[in-house]
């Protein structure tokens, strides 16, 4: 008995322990790993695809939540319904909830990106890498700019999604399989936090907030479905799972062309549309007055300091949003804002100081609670076949997502 609870104690104590242990998946020796390129999922992991129906080279998709520091992996089953598989615990991420904008914002990006085998590095200095595919379609019809950020190992972040060894070389493994099996392109959705009604309470005093509004419609989407949604971008806005009724092509910048939503898909996020008007209301109710702190990257590494202790110099760990961030009332709100704005603008103008991106100012207004129409970026992971080129009037040669949705 006492052996057990001694145990049982250790085992605790591991959980708790280190940046990534407590949803670490990945145990693999890598002294012991020949070839990182082609290193297997783990037997459990295989295991579990089985058991869930799964073939070992269907497709994914890889959705991140940034506040809880959350990568998960979804993987296509037989009945084409993705589930997930594997979720891991971003080790480091820079900046604060909110887009990247531009080259040196320290952000990391929020949106909808197509991975391609091209955007696989097996030789990063960082052990392995994908690269997110920033700036895309929208990214670049807004003017947003930056390059080369990544989901890369070694814990160390500067407008990366950064893991640790281990777990890069399982996330690269999935996406290799899933190429292997014929997936044109992985859809990466990075969200700022799970866009449930009580988080959109939480954060609608954020000046994100129309931005983030417009991902939950996506967000929605893979909700109902269960499958990655068709993504396109026109007026600079993203729209998901839309048919062109006229067989225009979706230009990023250019008006939209007439669209429209496939019925099924229609009575279904309307049934979703209506659990989360209630739950908003409820949330409104239980949060009135409050909104959430969203804080600094340096109040979250605050958390995790003690994990650095007898590592490298370059293992930066950042804690979770939710670890260093709090509920807060509005007017503390509005005040904390002002004075990171007023520091930020102090840093700037010092002689010789290093560029600080700007904070992100309150909304003037609580926007409506459901999101407005439209959202963003790329090619169903569903499509087996060649990436279309951009901006073009040709037709995709592929099955559209709402083939797929009357079918099942």
């Amino acid at each position: 008995m006492r052996i057990r609870h001694f145990a049982y104690i250790s085992l605790m104590a591991l959980a708790l322990s280190g940046c990534n242990d407590a949803l670490e998946t990945a145990q693999v020796d890598l002294s012991k790993v020949k070839n990182k390129v082609e290193q297997p999922l783990p037997s459990h992991i295989l295991a579990q695809m089985s058991a869930k129906g799964m073939d070992r080279n269907s497709p994914i998709m890889i959705r991140i939540f940034k506040e809880e520091g959350a990568m998960e992996i979804w993987k296509a089953k037989t009945d084409n319904r993705f589930d997930k598989i594997a979720d891991y615990k971003i080790c480091a991420w820079s900046g604060r909830l909110g887009p990247k904008v531009k080259t040196g914002d320290r952000q990391a990006p929020e949106g909808f990106y197509d991975l391609t085998r091209a955007n696989l590095n097996p030789n990063s200095k960082y052990y392995l890498a994908i690269n997110t595919g920033f700036p895309n379609r929208y990214d670049a019809a807004n003017g947003r700019s930056g390059s080369d950020l990544m989901i890369h190992g070694a814990c160390s972040s500067s407008g990366c999604y950064s893991m640790t060894d281990q777990q890069v070389l399982e996330i690269y493994a999935f996406a290799r399989d899933a190429f292997k099996g014929g997936q044109a392109t992985v859809q990466l959705q990075a969200f700022p936090f799970r866009m449930t009604a009580e988080n959109m309470v939480k954060h609608r005093l954020d000046g994100n907030y129309d931005f983030w509004k417009m991902l939950k419609v996506g967000y929605d989407n893979f909700e109902v479905t269960k499958r990655p949604p068709e993504v396109n971008v026109c007026e600079k806005k993203y729209v998901f799972n839309q048919q062109a009724t006229d067989g225009s092509a979706f230009n990023a910048a250019g008006k939209c062309p007439a669209m429209s939503t496939p019925p099924a898909l229609t009575a279904a996020l309307a049934s979703y549309g209506k659990t989360y008007d209630a739950d908003y209301a409820k949330a409104m109710s239980k949060f009135d007055g409050m909104a959430w702190y969203d804080p600094t990257e340096a109040e979250r590494k605050a958390v995790v300091a003690k994990t650095r202790k007898g590592r490298e110099l370059a293992y930066a760990p950042t804690g979770t949003s939710l670890e260093a961030g709090r509920m807060v009332k509005v007017a503390e709100l509005e005040d904390l804002m002002a004075k990171r704005t007023a520091q930020g603008l102090a840093a700037k103008a010092a002689p010789g100081a290093t560029p600080v991106a700007p904070a992100q100012p309150p909304a003037v207004a609580v926007a409506a609670a459901t999101p407005a129409v439209v959202p963003v970026p790329m090619q169903n992971p569903l499509a087996f076949a060649a990436p279309e080129p951009q901006e073009t009037a040709e037709a995709v040669a592929k099955k559209p997502f709402w083939k797929f949705w009357a079918r099942n």
